[in-house]
C-alpha cells in the first residue's frame, strides 16, 4: 500500500523532505502546509500536492496522511515544532520531525509523551546516524569488535555567522552531536562544559564538552560556530579495548583500527553515499520503511525519545557552564 504524506513548513528543510517523499515509490506526497499561502501554493505547484495554511485545516480536511514530516523552524530552528507536532499526534498521525526536538525540554516531554500514550511512531530527523558507514560503525560497536567502549572523541563545527540567542550555537547544531555519541556510547550521566563567545560574537559560539556514560566510558565534544569551510564538518573517534574506528564527515570515510595491529581497514562513500546533503534521503526512506513494515512505535530508529535525551545533554552543558559545575543527569531523571 502507497503511504499517503504531508509536510509542514516548507522553506529550504521542508522542501528537502518533500523531495525525497517525491522520489520514493513507496510514498505518494498529498499535502504541503504553510503559514505562508505563498510558500505553500509554491510547494504545492511543485510537487504536486494539495496546499494547506493550518495544520487543522488539513487534519480537518479528510485527506488520508499516513505521516506528516514537521520542517518548522523558529528561534533556535527549534521553536515552532511544538504546536503542529501535538496536534497531528492527538489526530494519530505518525510524525517526523526536524531537530532540534524542541527548545523546550518540557515541550519535548510532552510530544513523546502524547506519542507514547497514544502509541503513534514519533521521530526526528537525526540523519547522522543514517549513513551507510555510521551504520557499519554501529554494527562494530554490537558485534564486540572494539571490545568494551573506553571513550569517544567527537568534533561538529561549521561557519555559522548567525546571532540569536546566547546558546543558538549549542541547541541548533548539537542535536545531531549528541545523538551520534548517544547512537555509539548509550546514555550519558554525567556532563561538565567550557565555553566561549568567539571574535566579534555576542553568543556562545565555541565549547568544549565532557561526559562520562552509564557504561563507564568517558568522552568529549568539541563544537564551534566559527570554524572555516576548509577544516572540515564532522570527525567521531569511538575508542575500545581491542581497537577504535574514526568516521570522517558523517558518511565520508570510514576506518577501523585495531588496537595490536599494524592493518587498518578503511571504506569510502559506503553505498554510494558522497556528501552530507545525501544523508536526509537516508533518513527519510528510514522512517517510511519502517512505516511500511508496521515498526512498533517503541522501536522507532531516530526516536522523539533519542532527540529529547539529546536536548537533555545540551541543557545540561548550559547549566553546567552557567553554575560551573559538573551536572548529574540521573538527578534530573528522579
Amino acid at each position: 500500500m502507497t503511504l499517503k504524506v504531508g509536510v509542514v513548513g516548507v522553506g529550504n528543510i521542508g522542501s528537502i523532505h518533500a523531495g525525497v517523499y517525491k522520489e520514493n515509490p513507496k510514498v505518494e506526497l498529498v499535502a504541503v502546509c504553510d503559514i505562508d499561502k505563498e510558500k505553500a501554493d509554491a510547494a504545492a505547484a511543485k510537487f504536486g500536492a494539495r496546499a494547506f495554511y493550518s495544520v487543522r485545516e488539513m487534519i480537518e480536511s479528510g485527506i488520508r496522511l499516513d505521516a506528516v514530516s514537521v520542517a518548522t523552524k523558529g528561534e533556535e530552528n527549534g521553536s515552532e515544532h511544538f504546536a503542529p507536532t501535538m496536534e497531528l499526534l492527538e489526530a494519530g498521525i505518525p510524525v517526523l520531525g526536524e531537530k532540534p526536538i524542541s527548545n523546550k525540554i518540557e515541550e519535548g516531554e510532552q510530544m513523546v509523551e502524547l506519542a507514547r500514550k497514544k502509541k503513534i511512531p514519533y521521530a526526528i530527523n537525526l540523519n547522522h546516524r543514517f549513513t551507510p558507514a555510521a551504520v557499519r560503525a554501529k554494527e562494530w560497536v554490537e558485534s564486540g569488535r572494539l571490545g568494551k567502549l573506553h571513550m569517544i572523541n567527537m568534533r561538529m563545527w561549521i561557519n555559522n555567522p548567525v546571532e540569536t540567542s546566547p546558546w543558538f550555537h549549542m541547541r541548533a547544531l548539537h542535536p545531531h552531536s549528541f545523538d551520534v555519541i548517544r547512537y555509539f556510547c548509550g546514555d550519558v550521566v554525567k556532563v561538565a562544559a567550557f565555553m566561549m563567545k568567539g571574535e566579534g560574537r555576542s553568543i556562545y559560539s565555541n565549547a568544549q564538552i565532557i561526559m562520562e556514560f552509564e557504561n563507564g566510558a568517558i568522552g568529549n565534544l568539541v563544537g564551534s560556530y566559527d570554524a572555516g569551510k576548509s577544516y572540515g564538518l564532522e570527525r567521531c573517534e569511538v575508542v575500545g579495548s581491542q581497537g577504535r574506528f574514526v568516521l570522517e564527515d558523517a558518511c565520508e570515510h570510514l576506518t577501523f583500527y585495531p588496537r595490536n595491529s599494524i592493518e587498518t581497514e578503511t571504506y569510502s562513500y559506503l553505498g554510494g553515499m558522497r556528501s552530507f546533503s545525501e544523508t536526509f534521503k537516508s533518513r527519510i526512506n528510514a522512517w517510511i520503511d519502517q512505516l511500511e513494515a508496521g515498526t512498533p512505535y517503541d522501536q522507532i530508529d531516530g526516536s522523539g525519545e533519542d532527540a529529547l535525551k539529546a536536548q537533555k545533554i545540551i541543557e545540561a552543558a548550559i547549566r553546567s557552564f552557567t553554575t560551573n559545575t559538573i551536572v548529574d543527569l540521573r538527578e534530573d531523571n528522579k
